[in-house]
């Protein structure tokens, strides 16, 4: 005799939350990387602010630099195909209407290799999500594996987490992602479903009226003009290290890292002098390249990326020194500005 299918038991909440997330109203449209229009901070009444941190968490490689950009309006975190891009705890703000959002992006959770770099940078994830009102938790649309799973495991149980579904617009039918949607939801009790695009304005428009929610009403923490805590110095190692691998690829180790010399200002000019630091001779050839090119380009790149960002002159000098093993040694590591 054929057996009946089971259906599973109804969860109208459940239910809600997907028909929300997948809605044609709120659903990514076209990738589109031109900003839209968002008020900005008009004057409010102290009274009537709300503040808060927010987490940006997942795996490496999965869009989160790029989402906090999104969200800033301005690049404050480097983005890289080289996973480990991020290293560093990185802190933007966005200010709009009565709400001062605080988003902290994080570098992807390292499980493959246990040396002294990936035990700091492993910290620091862990350090970003214990004292947050909320986490948003990055994955691919569709998609979750055993580096997803990891990430998930270490989020408290006290902070609401949002599922932040990106690379939505990648996604070819919209109902295939229910199935998967409730999976997940199997596997943490999330507060919000956000099948988004990071490129897409609308999307993070639309975000920010998801988080806000979340967020505590107190007075602001930082001028509403602030888009980042990071000094103009890390600003400076941040950019080269991003062109540093954009343009070495995945030939060069992921261990690389750059060191600020100088850091001088002389009226509208920024004097920078800079070390790339590799762990062997065959990589310090390779970032310098045939007759100085590569460093040279490395250089420019970066140079006409900070007079972008400072809105002044920049006059920059790279080197490249060969410091073997030092992404195994805890006190190098924490002596190149890793906590």
């Amino acid at each position: 005799m054929p057996r009946t299918p089971v259906n599973p038991p109804s969860n109208p909440e459940l239910d809600a939350m997907l028909a929300k997330a997948l809605s044609k109203e709120t659903a990514a449209g076209p990738a589109d990387e031109t900003s839209e229009h968002i008020d900005e901070a008009p004057d409010v009444d102290p009274a009537e602010q709300r503040c808060g941190f927010v987490a940006i968490v997942g795996k490496p490689n999965v869009g989160k630099s790029t989402l906090l950009n999104a969200l800033v309006g301005q690049k404050v975190s480097i983005t890289s195909r080289k996973a480990q891009t991020t290293r560093h705890r990185i802190t933007g703000m966005r200010t709009l209407g009565p709400t001062q959002f605080i988003f902290v992006d994080t570098p992807g959770f390292q499980t493959r290799h246990g040396n002294a770099l990936n035990r700091a940078l492993n910290k620091t994830v862990l350090g970003a999500v214990s004292d947050v009102d909320l986490i948003l938790f990055v994955v691919e649309a569709g998609h979750f594996n055993l580096a997803d799973a990891k990430v998930l495991s270490l989020l408290p149980a006290n902070v609401p987490v949002i599922l932040l579904a990106n690379k939505f617009d990648l996604v070819h039918r919209r109902g295939d992602l229910a199935p998967w949607l409730r999976s997940m939801q199997e596997r943490h009790p999330f507060a919000e479903f956000v099948p988004m695009s990071a490129k897409t304005a609308k999307d993070i428009e639309r975000l920010f009226g998801i988080c806000e929610k979340f967020l505590p009403q107190q007075p602001w923490m930082h001028d509403p003009d602030d888009l980042t805590d990071r000094s103009e110095r890390f600003m400076a190692s941040e950019m080269v290290r991003e062109k540093l691998f954009r343009l070495t690829g995945d030939e060069l180790p992921y261990t690389s890292t750059v060191i600020i010399d100088k850091f001088e200002e002389e009226g509208s000019l920024k004097r920078i002098a800079a070390t790339i630091v590799v762990e062997r001779e065959g990589h310090k050839g390779m970032v310098i390249g045939e007759g100085g090119e590569k460093l040279k380009r490395i250089g420019t790149e970066a140079r006409q990326e900070l007079e972008k960002l400072w809105d002044c002159k920049v006059f920059l000098e790279l080197w490249v020194k060969v410091r073997s093993g030092w992404a195994d040694d805890d006190a190098r590591v924490r002596s190149f500005g890793y906590e």
